[in-house]
């Protein structure tokens, strides 16, 4: 999505060759427009898929998450990654681990947003060695749900996770694949 990729370019900060900053337009100041973009071109890349529910992980994904859903007029579930007194023990539940923050969360799903049969599609902000979409994919089975698929803003091409998991047989739409950045070179994306 060129789009997106034009802002990672002109606000995207580089840390490392690993660590792309986007926090100005996509996690933590929003760019709505962009978002609302980004949600109609998921919800056209997986539009014959029959998707009865979004699942994301708090909190950056729920942002991405939200207009896509409203797109496919359909649910929007997230998975917490913190304890919740709401949530009655009834829950599906995965170890995920962050690339970003370098820690694991125990990722939970109340039984009730996730049925046997429900055709479910995972958006993410970040693909990196896909640790969140393995963890959100097992909580979609354990229900006895079908993943249709993960929606990515940006996927790190040169990280594992992407590769790892088409081989596996995931559907992995990404709007920008980065192929390589470094502070001094900034980003360049796969076409």
């Amino acid at each position: 999505m060129e789009k997106l990729k034009q802002r990672i370019r002109t606000e995207g900060k580089v840390l490392s060759a690993d660590i792309l900053k986007v926090n100005s337009f996509l996690n933590h100041q929003i760019d709505v427009e962009l978002l609302d973009s980004m949600g109609a071109e998921f919800a056209r890349r997986f539009s014959n898929e029959k998707i009865t529910r979004v699942l994301t992980i708090e909190s950056s994904g729920i942002a991405i998450a939200y207009p896509v859903a409203r797109e496919l007029k359909v649910p929007l579930v997230f998975a917490k990654k913190t304890k919740s007194k709401n949530l009655d023990g009834a829950v599906y539940s995965a170890v995920v681990h962050s690339f970003t923050r370098g820690t694991d969360y125990d990722v939970e799903v109340s039984k009730d947003f996730i049925k046997p049969g429900d055709r479910v599609l995972i958006i993410d902000d970040f693909l990196a060695n896909g640790a969140a979409l393995e963890g959100l994919s097992s909580i979609i089975s354990a229900a006895g749900a079908v993943c249709v698929g993960a929606g990515i803003a940006i996927e790190k091409g040169s990280q594992p996770g992407g590769k790892l998991l088409r081989e596996k047989g995931m559907r992995i739409e990404s709007l920008a694949i980065v192929d390589s950045m470094s502070p001094e070179e900034g980003v360049t994306f796969r076409n």
